[in-house]
């Protein structure tokens, strides 16, 4: 699979800028700007081309049922039920904890619209779990996916979720205006 995830990539023009921490065991890896469907198809082709053995993905547990489930376990994706009595939070601080090799992939935006702020759930699954976090950066308007170095979470929060937004802010998503660079604009003002 990973000659054909070469040649998508390369056919849409996409390059990766750096090389993935592949020593990692465990950790969250959190993928932005995500502003369009097509971001999941850069994200698993890069998955193969980077060589990250253990990475999956998280989706809401009704993806999973049905005719089709088969095909988003097969892509690597892992489920969470979002209605549990043990939130998504635990359910994925429980995966990490159990595995030997686990590396959990997810929008820290939640969704493809644009967002006033961030969502903390995976900040507290990496924290929890005691994993480092990997920003993966998809920029649109150059074509190029980066990663950042692993870092651990702190007692400092708003620090934490500060590097974490610089880091995203300048990159270009599908669609510009849904990234995060309104988001730093924000924490400036602050």
């Amino acid at each position: 699979m990973r000659f054909l995830w070469k040649i998508y990539l390369k056919l849409e023009g996409w390059k990766a800028t750096n090389d993935f921490p592949n020593h990692l065991k465990k950790a969250v890896i959190i993928i932005a700007p995500h502003t369009h469907w097509k971001d999941f198809l850069i994200g698993i082709g890069f998955r193969s081309v980077l060589k990250i053995r253990h990475g999956k993905y998280l989706g809401k547990a009704e993806l999973f049922k049905g005719p089709f489930g088969f095909i988003f376990r097969w892509l690597g994706g892992t489920p969470v039920d979002r209605f549990s009595k043990h939130g998504v939070v635990e359910q994925v601080v429980e995966k990490l904890n159990k595995a030997d090799n686990l590396l959990i992939a997810l929008s820290p935006e939640g969704t493809r619209k644009r967002v006033d702020k961030l969502r903390t759930g995976f900040y507290h699954i990496a924290k929890q779990a005691k994993v480092p976090i990997v920003m993966v950066g998809l920029d649109y308007s150059k074509k190029e996916l980066s990663v950042s170095d692993p870092f651990y979470t702190t007692e400092d929060e708003a620090a934490d979720f500060r590097k974490i937004i610089e880091f995203f802010a300048p990159l270009k998503g599908y669609h510009p205006e849904q990234g995060l660079g309104h988001l730093l604009r924000q924490e400036i003002n602050h």
